[in-house]
């Protein structure tokens, strides 16, 4: 027998698209490396590479990534929904979207609360000791910032069957109605100084591009042999970089496509009109490398890659600013110099930086990895409200946990989540419960 990779490699149905896996795994990837690269960690703290230099900030016009993985999401998540949909026994009147979410959540929630309750009960021994100060307690507050993304994707996952119904009937009108939306939103912010409203665009924003994974499902991006195939990617992507730049030359948005210390405006939170055109051109560049990247994929070798990297990619992206930043701590504490960020030095030292913090990472995905294997998924049946409501606790849990770290945690630090005052202990609590909801809503006859 061969190994569980080759043989799931060797399992995979020719109709399957090879390529939106590539795609999930590279963005993730991507997410990782820009992370690393841009950490500037000094015996004072941790800073931004782009804020040092600036000049660098154009990096992220490529490095920002996340519409691509959210792009994907809602491709697989269209063929998922629609799969319970047809599998549903005739005259069923059980739950499909509770069996969806369960299905969905599953590979997405079971490493994320194991990482949650790693770090928490962590923290909890490191501060009850005494500690948490210095790179310590940057680390507490720090590690959880990612789980923002896994708060939008949840977003995205419980909305998507609404959304799927307004694709079917208007198509790239469906498209174009939160796209419009996040230009009315961005007018309102900067024209009128609405308060508040630009809160609005982490819907809009998000949820254009994962409109378009619908797009991407139906063949509507473009499909068939040719030339003719490439004109609609072609198209956003040029229109989508045009305008981004257009955006960014004269309007109030900031150059960067992340977040930058102390800045007065930023493209990411809450996302912006230009960080939409941004994720179109990616889109449709992604798009137009569909064909080589196809060909790549059909060597067995290439495949069994990329099957390998998607049964660990979440795992590896949970844990990978902890092994970045136990890299730097373990500099520290063995007096390793650390040069001036973006010096010669610096930049001598950052393979070697990268290359431990990547064996790092493949320690601690191979000691977490389990829990993102799949589990038997449940069949067309469940509490759809009861899902609803667990996948609400979870959304609001991620990402109050991303905003209050673990730092902080004896003295009952607090993060402001829509106005409310939210600790980390009752984040976690809201996630943990949210997450028991979606799997009693969801389960049903269980099935492979």
């Amino acid at each position: 027998m061969g190994s569980p990779v080759r043989v799931l490699a060797e399992a995979t149905p020719v109709t399957r698209d090879r390529y939106v896996d590539l795609l999930r795994v590279a963005s993730l990837a991507a997410v990782v490396l820009g992370h690393w690269l841009m950490a500037a960690v000094t015996p004072d703290g941790v800073g931004n590479l782009l804020a040092v230099v600036p000049a660098l900030q154009p990096l992220t016009w490529l490095l920002q990534v996340m519409p691509v993985f959210f792009f994907v999401g809602g491709f697989a998540h269209a063929l998922s929904y629609r799969s319970l949909l047809r599998k549903r026994p005739e005259g069923s009147t059980d739950s499909v979207y509770a069996a969806f979410l369960r299905a969905r959540l599953q590979r997405l929630l079971r490493p994320t609360m194991v990482f949650v309750l790693v770090w928490g009960a962590a923290a909890l021994l490191i501060q009850l000791l005494g500690g948490g100060g210095g790179l310590t307690g940057v680390t507490l507050r720090l590690v959880t910032q990612p789980l923002w993304f896994i708060g939008i994707y949840l977003a995205m996952v419980a909305f998507t069957p609404p959304l799927l119904r307004l694709h079917e009937r208007y198509g790239w009108g469906a498209f174009a109605g939160l796209a419009g939306a996040a230009a009315a939103v961005d007018v309102l912010r900067f024209a009128a100084g609405v308060p508040y409203v630009e809160f609005l665009n982490f819907a809009f924003v998000w949820l254009a591009v994962h409109q378009l994974g619908f797009l991407r499902a139906d063949g509507r991006l473009g499909a068939g042999p040719g030339l003719h195939a490439l004109r609609r990617p072609a198209l956003l992507a040029g229109g989508g970089l045009i305008t981004a730049v257009t955006l960014v030359a004269f309007g109030p948005y900031p150059l960067s496509m992340v977040g930058m210390p102390g800045e007065k405006v930023s493209n990411m939170a809450p996302p912006t009109l230009a960080l939409l055109c941004h994720g179109l051109w990616l889109v449709g560049a992604v798009e137009l490398l569909r064909t080589p990247a196809a060909r790549l994929l059909a060597r067995p070798r290439a495949w069994r890659t990329v099957v390998a990297a998607n049964g660990v990619a979440m795992t590896a992206f949970l844990w990978h600013l902890t092994a970045m930043l136990g890299v730097y701590g373990a500099m520290l504490a063995l007096d390793v110099p650390l040069p001036e960020p973006a010096t010669a030095a610096w930049w001598a030292q950052t393979p070697l930086r990268l290359a431990v913090a990547a064996a790092l990472t493949a320690v601690l995905v191979a000691a977490f990895r389990t829990f993102e294997r799949p589990a038997p998924t449940a069949a067309a049946q469940g509490h759809g409200p009861l899902a609803a409501l667990g996948a609400t606790l979870c959304l609001l849990g991620v990402l109050g946990l991303s905003m209050v770290g673990f730092a902080g945690l004896l003295e009952g630090r607090t993060a402001l989540l829509i106005a409310i005052p939210v600790t980390a202990p009752a984040a976690v609590a809201m996630t943990l419960c949210g997450w028991l909801l979606v799997e009693r809503a969801g389960r049903g006859r269980g099935v492979r």
